[in-house]
């Protein structure tokens, strides 16, 4: 059903900080940020990956599966308790128990109301040094999809995903106005002096050009902090969570190191002005694309 809103201007709230041991605090630590982010004139908020957790995935551990939940459960009865009392949408990214053997990184679409109004699979999933997701994570199986809340129109992928353009591509042709990327990613101690630039302006670079080519906004909630396993270096958190505007502006960005809500309004009646004066869905050429669906083409 789509959700009708009196005005184009909304407000973000993006929720960064780190993680603990404990499921349960960190859960409380995030309801608490987000109470804090209304407080603030957030209308809709969206979490870190893997927000209840510090990052499991640095090794490959059967006994992480611990940490999965059902969907809907705990953390979405929560927030959709939130959502409804304060009025507000909420972006919540979850390791989902699906059944046993079978789980996804997943984030939950929550509405203003109350209502879940669906979710979103992590499409893309990486196997790097201390980003071991394929041990852990069943690809996801329902598309690329975005959801009309209160709000606006909102499209959801995760981490991974922010670096292929054919997922924002695909959300956005379903009238995302905003897409939401909640990531967990940092440097690894060692290469940060020789790579750590570099890393993050690919990073920021990538997903502001996300915005350029779809004439759309794009917001991305980062963790922070050392995350360091026994044995290991770990990985240190980049934060520097951030809004870029429709034609790939950055409008704001939180800091390296520091807990924080990054508050942002946005006008969505934008969308429509940069995407008419910048016609770019308008001019793809859909009829020579078809080599997209293959894995590399030889010429």
């Amino acid at each position: 059903m789509k959700r009708t809103r009196r005005s184009s201007e909304v407000v973000l709230g993006l929720l960064q900080h780190g993680c603990g041991a404990d499921p349960a605090g960190n859960l409380a630590a995030c309801l608490a940020a987000a109470g804090r982010a209304v407080k603030a004139g957030a209308q809709i908020l969206c979490t870190q990956e893997l927000f209840r957790s510090q990052y499991f995935c640095q090794s490959e551990d059967h006994a992480n599966f611990g940490l999965a939940e059902s969907i809907p459960g705990p953390s979405t009865d929560a927030f959709q308790k939130f959502a409804r009392r304060h009025g507000v949408v909420v972006i919540a990214s979850l390791f989902e128990k699906r059944a046993s053997g079978l789980y996804h990184n997943t984030a939950a679409i929550i509405d203003a109301d109350g209502s879940l109004l669906g979710i979103y699979r992590k499409m893309h999933i990486p196997d790097d040094p201390l980003y071991y997701e394929k041990f852990y994570f069943t690809p996801g199986d329902l598309g690329f999809r975005a959801w009309s809340t209160k709000f606006g129109r909102l499209g959801v992928l995760i981490c991974w995903d922010q670096w292929y353009p054919e997922a924002a591509r695909l959300t956005a042709m379903q009238g995302a106005e905003i897409l939401f990327y909640p990531t967990a990613i940092g440097w690894h101690p060692k290469e940060k002096g020789e790579y750590g630039e570099r890393q993050h302006g690919a990073w920021e670079v990538i997903q502001r050009s996300h915005a350029v080519a779809n004439g759309c906004y794009v917001a991305v909630t980062n963790r922070i902090g050392l995350e360091q396993p026994i044995g290991g270096d770990g990985i240190e958190f980049w934060g520097q969570s951030f809004v870029a505007g429709t034609s790939g502006q950055l409008l704001a960005k939180a800091s390296v190191d520091r807990e924080e809500n990054l508050i942002v309004p946005l006008d969505l009646a934008k969308v429509d002005v940069t995407r008419t004066h910048w016609p770019f869905l308008r001019d793809r050429r859909i009829d020579a694309y078809g080599d997209l669906s293959k894995r590399f083409s030889d010429g």
